[in-house]
């Protein structure tokens, strides 16, 4: 979000420090439900779903350099499972704790005498705008880390069959009869030498039969 944003306190997923103060020590505690956003998770593996509840439990707490929230994310989230691409549905549970720091104060709670000029250190702070903050990025940082990158139904999950894609967890004796390469030749040989005689052959009659009429002539 670009810092010139404004944030609005209509936004479920923003917080409002005010009551706080800047009193050090000062601690406030918030639960509250909302609706996930977009992309919450690990795009195209496994993520909480868009709309889907999220539970937050948040701790506030005062301190010279602004406010820090440390807080508990709940909910469910869905995926495919890698080895045998079947749905799965995976108890999420991410924490995390986060500075959101008061826009004209160093980092011993004093007032700055003029803006910073470092730009990277501007990128990692994340400010209170009047009092409020997002805690978007910092859900969705704790949402993937708590995610696992590789999602499976079942510690255990046998797949699927490398062969023709059955899903070995519901047939268990599933295998194929391995034929070696070495061998396959010489049987389709066999094979063709067998029906090059049955040609010969055509209606059935035995060559011992041919052989006896050419002799009478």
């Amino acid at each position: 979000m670009a810092l010139n944003a404004r944030l609005d306190h209509r936004n479920p997923l923003v917080f409002d420090t005010r009551e706080l103060g800047r009193r050090p020590g000062a601690l406030q505690r918030l639960s509250r439900t909302v609706d996930a956003p977009k992309d919450l998770g690990i795009q195209g593996v496994i993520g909480v779903p868009e709309g889907a509840p999220v539970e937050l439990d948040l701790r506030l707490e005062s301190v010279m350099e602004g406010v820090l929230v440390t807080g508990t994310a709940r909910a469910l989230a869905k995926g495919e499972c890698v080895r045998c691409l079947e749905p799965l549905e995976l108890e999420l549970e991410a924490e995390f704790q986060e500075m959101f720091s008061y826009p004209d104060a160093d980092d011993r709670g004093r007032p700055k005498a003029e803006p910073a000029d470092d730009a990277e250190d501007d990128e990692d702070t994340l400010p209170l705008e009047d009092g409020l903050f997002d805690l978007e990025p910092v859900l969705r940082d704790a949402v993937v880390l708590a995610l696992p990158m590789q999602p499976v139904c079942q510690d255990d999950c046998p797949g699927l069959c490398s062969e023709c894609g059955a899903r070995l967890a519901d047939a268990p004796d599933h295998h194929h009869e391995a034929v070696d390469i070495r061998w396959a030749a010489l049987q389709g040989l066999a094979g063709s030498l067998e029906d090059g005689e049955k040609d010969e052959l055509g209606d059935g009659a035995l060559p011992s039969a041919h052989v006896d009429e050419k002799q009478e002539k």
